[in-house]
């Protein structure tokens, strides 16, 4: 059995209370107190996260604009410094290989957020295709990163922060060499949970005190610790991908709704692009949707459905939605099923149950 994979901060999940599962080879917190309660701290408060598991890889070089371009399904030209960018990577059948943020840190200077599980994989992948003026780094392991997400981020981390004024950092833009609580950090406005927040990116070794200070400066508005669980039922209720269950290298980015981050008209080549713009060109002929139980029970990952006695998918998400108290899905299936209202039955041990199609996010936080 191969050993599990620890962050910098596992020692600290003890002694906040921290349950851990393995996760894609690591040993992560799957909650602190409990999922619903950490899941309602950051859609009414502020949560804290320990996502030092994610892989960050720099690319640097003269070429590293057209290398990216070339990789990347989104147009990374458009990046300007300071700025970050959802993408996918695709394999040449448009299968996806992940799906990533990439970070401009100047010209010819950038980095790429990976996830956990496709750190190797990802770096071989970018190897492989390496041309040009262009040297990767995996940095992965000497880099710690913590998320604080909910109404109140801002609020909380401008306690650490001095004179760095973080109502300065727009969506999806980010500042690097902020001193918070002491330690120099590249803070950026994203997430994966479908609130206001904050992600930091630290030297790992500093990675045990910012955790303590965040949520010592955060005791008042009730920030709270949060697991592995919280920030899966979070992102699927603000329909946020996850790698492994809706990208696969079997699912390509336009069947799984992110055909935001695919630009098949750029100019520069990309890998996989010639195989969207068929599918695109051809209609898809199946999609990601969402779905709402209409019978009782919970549709859970890998739950085949059906319409009539034809399999027509299956469900790729699913749970109750600690926000809507519905029991919800994300469901690949057949195109032509694909309908806002269309029935649909899943099985759920052994039993079909009746079920609908309806319009995704199931959540959305109300802008201010």
């Amino acid at each position: 059995m191969t050993e599990l994979k620890r962050t910098p901060l596992f020692e600290l999940y003890k002694e906040y209370g921290g349950k851990t599962i393995d996760f894609g080879g690591w040993e992560l917190p799957v909650q602190f107190s409990s999922i619903k309660e950490e899941h309602e701290a950051v859609r009414t408060k502020a949560g804290l996260f320990d996502v030092s598991h994610m892989g960050e890889i720099e690319v640097k070089g003269s070429d590293s604009l057209e290398y990216l371009q070339k990789m990347m399904t989104n147009d990374i030209s458009k990046i300007k410094n300071g700025g970050a960018q959802y993408t996918a990577m695709c394999y040449e059948n448009g299968g996806t290989v992940d799906d990533l943020l990439v970070y401009k840190i100047e010209d010819n200077h950038y980095l790429l957020v990976v996830n956990a599980s496709n750190i190797d994989k990802d770096y071989k992948w970018l190897e492989k295709h390496l041309e040009g003026d262009v040297t990767l780094e995996n940095i992965s392991e000497k880099t710690a990163q913590l998320a604080l997400q909910g109404p109140l981020a801002e609020k909380v981390l401008q306690k650490l922060a001095g004179e760095q004024d973080l109502s300065q950092i727009g969506f999806f833009k980010f500042k690097q060499d902020v001193v918070l609580a002491g330690k120099k950090v590249l803070i950026s406005r994203t997430g994966y949970t479908g609130e206001d927040g904050f992600e930091i990116y630290c030297d790992a070794k500093d990675a045990e005190e910012l955790w303590r200070a965040i949520l010592e400066a955060g005791k008042e508005e009730g920030v709270v610790p949060c697991g592995l669980g919280a920030r899966d039922t979070l992102r699927f209720e603000a329909n946020l991908a996850l790698y492994g269950q809706e990208l696969t290298p079997e699912i390509s980015p336009l069947e799984a709704g992110i055909g935001f981050a695919v630009k098949i008209n750029k100019e520069a080549d990309f890998i996989g692009k010639e195989a969207l713009k068929q599918q695109k060109e051809q209609g898809l002929t199946r999609k990601i949707v969402g779905i709402e139980m209409i019978d009782r029970g919970i549709p859970r990952h890998g739950y085949p459905v059906f319409k009539g006695e034809a399999q027509i998918g299956e469900v790729t998400t699913g749970t109750q939605s600690p926000t809507l108290k519905k029991n919800v899905g994300l469901a690949l299936i057949s195109a032509e099923y694909a309908g806002i209202d269309s029935e649909v039955e899943v099985e759920i041990r052994g039993k079909r149950l009746k079920a609908k199609v309806v319009p995704t996010p199931f959540y959305k936080r109300e802008k201010k």
